[in-house]
C-alpha cells in the first residue's frame, strides 16, 4: 500500500491540499493538521510576562485556535449582543497584535441552542488557504473571507439541531471544504465548494447510535491515489472518497461525543473513540467496506483521551487524557513506553516542535516534555488563565489563546 507523505521524516503527515506554506499555521493543528511544527523552535519557558512579545484582550468568547500566515493572526469570536451573539472573524498584525479588521459574519439569535460549559459559540478553528480565510460556526453557517476581512461567500443552508453547540473544525483539500455534522438527530458529512460555498455532496452517517452527537474534525489523506476523508462520529468512523462522498471503509466501536482529530502514519490511522470509555484505535488504511473485524491493528484503553487529539512523531504516539495522564506508546504495536500525571484537566491538543512535546492544560499551564521513550519534563509554565484552545506556532513563536487574551510568546 502506498500512502502519500508530504514530509517524509514525520510519519503522521497527511495530504490537506492548499494550506499555506509549512512555516505558517493555517488550520487546526498546523499546516499538516497533526500538531507537528516543522522547522520551528518555540520557547521552553514563559509565563504571563516572561517571553511575552505582546498580549491583547480578545473580544467576546471563543475556543477556536489561532491560525497564522502572511504576517497576520486570525481568530473567530462570539460577542454577546442585545439579541444574541455576533459571530466574528478577526485579523491581527502578528508583529504587534493590533486588530486590522473585525468582520461580523453571522448574527446568532438569542434563542439559539445552548452550549456546554466547556464550549463556546465560536469553537471551530478557521482555515487559511490560497489567500482565503474559511470560518465555520457549525449550525449557524460557514463562510469564506479574503485576508482583509471582506466576505466572499456564506452558506447557512445546512440546518440541524446541535447538542452542546458547535465544535468540529472543517478540513480542506483542493476545491472541497469538508466538515462533519453530528447533531441531536442528524449525522452526516458534507463537502462545500471552496469557490462559492455550494454543497457538492452529502453522506449520511449510518450507525445504530442512540446518541448521535459528536464534534470531530475530519482529516484527509491520499491512499493509493484516492483522497480519503476520515471522519469519526458516534459509534463509527467513515473513510469517504473526497470526490463524491462514497464510503470506502468503516470501523464500528462504542463511543459518542467523539472530539479528537485522527492522525496517520505507518499505514494506519490513529483515533480515539470519545465518551463512554475512550479507546485509542490503530486502523490499517487499505480496507474496503466494513473492516471492523479485519483491519484493527491494536487498541489501547489506559490513558486514552476524550478530547485532546493524538500526536504522532516517528515511531511514538503521544497523548494526554482529559484527566491529565500523559502517555507515550509505540505507534506500531500500542505498547506503553511511559505514563505520567502532568495535571488534572486537559482539552487542548498537544503539539511537537524541536524534539519537544507541548501540552496546555485547562488552567493555562503549559508543560514541555522531551519527545522520548523516557519521560522527562523540561518546563512548567503558568499563564494563570483558563485555556481550552490549542497552541498555534509561527516560526519560533507560540500563539496561545486564553479566556481573555491572546499571547504571542517568543524567546528561549
Amino acid at each position: 500500500m502506498r500512502v502519500t507523505i508530504l514530509v517524509v521524516f514525520i510519519a503522521s503527515s497527511f495530504f490537506t491540499g492548499q494550506i499555506v506554506d509549512g512555516a505558517d499555521w493555517g488550520q487546526f493543528r498546523g499546516p499538516l493538521g497533526n500538531g507537528v511544527a516543522v522547522d520551528s523552535n518555540p520557547p521552553i519557558q514563559w509565563n504571563a510576562e516572561r517571553n511575552v512579545k505582546w498580549k491583547i484582550m480578545v473580544p467576546g468568547q471563543g475556543w477556536s485556535s489561532p491560525v497564522m500566515g502572511g504576517g497576520r493572526v486570525y481568530l473567530t469570536a462570539a460577542v454577546p449582543s442585545s439579541d444574541g451573539h455576533t459571530l466574528k472573524a478577526i485579523g491581527l498584525d502578528s508583529r504587534t497584535g493590533k486588530t486590522l479588521w473585525d468582520t461580523v459574519v453571522f448574527k446568532q439569535p438569542g434563542d439559539a441552542p445552548g452550549i456546554h460549559g466547556k464550549n463556546s459559540h465560536a469553537s471551530p478553528t478557521p482555515i487559511l488557504a490560497d489567500g482565503r480565510l474559511y470560518v465555520h460556526f457549525g449550525h449557524q453557517g460557514t463562510a469564506c473571507l479574503d485576508t482583509n476581512g471582506k466576505i466572499l461567500w456564506t452558506n447557512s443552508t445546512i440546518h440541524y439541531a446541535p447538542v452542546h453547540g458547535n465544535g468540529g473544525s472543517p478540513a480542506i483539500s483542493g476545491d472541497r471544504l469538508v466538515f462533519s455534522v453530528d447533531g441531536e438527530k442528524q449525522a452526516f458529512i458534507v463537502a462545500l465548494s471552496t469557490k462559492d460555498g455550494s454543497e457538492v455532496w452529502r453522506r449520511e452517517r449510518v450507525s445504530g447510535a442512540t446518541r448521535k452527537f459528536s464534534f470531530s474534525t475530519p482529516a484527509i489523506i491520499d491512499v493509493n491515489g484516492i483522497t480519503q476523508v476520515i471522519s469519526p462520529g458516534t459509534d463509527v468512523v467513515h473513510a469517504l472518497d473526497l470526490k463524491d462522498g462514497s464510503i470506502i471503509w468503516q470501523v464500528s466501536y462504542d463511543g459518542y461525543s467523539v472530539i479528537p482529530r485522527p492522525v496517520f502514519g505507518h499505514g494506519m490511522v490513529y483515533m480515539s473513540t470519545g465518551y463512554g470509555t475512550p479507546n485509542v484505535l490503530a486502523i490499517a488504511l487499505d480496507g474496503k467496506g466494513d473492516v471492523t473485524n479485519t483491519h484493527l491493528r491494536w487498541r489501547l484503553q489506559k490513558g486514552a483521551p476524550h478530547t485532546p487529539s493524538l500526536l504522532l512523531v516517528k515511531d511514538q504516539l503521544y497523548m494526554v487524557s482529559d484527566r491529565g495522564i500523559a502517555s507515550c506508546v509505540d505507534a506500531r504495536t500500542g505498547a506503553i513506553h511511559w505514563q505520567q500525571r502532568v495535571g488534572s484537566a486537559y482539552s487542548a491538543s498537544p503539539i511537537y516542535a524541536a524534539g519537544r512535546v507541548y501540552l496546555l492544560s485547562e488552567e493555562g499551564v503549559g508543560t514541555v516534555l522531551a519527545a522520548s521513550t523516557e519521560f522527562k519534563s523540561l518546563a512548567v509554565n503558568d499563564l494563570q488563565e483558563r485555556s481550552l484552545a490549542s497552541y498555534g506556532v509561527m516560526g519560533n513563536s507560540l500563539v496561545i489563546r486564553t479566556a481573555k487574551h491572546l499571547f504571542w510568546v517568543e524567546g528561549k
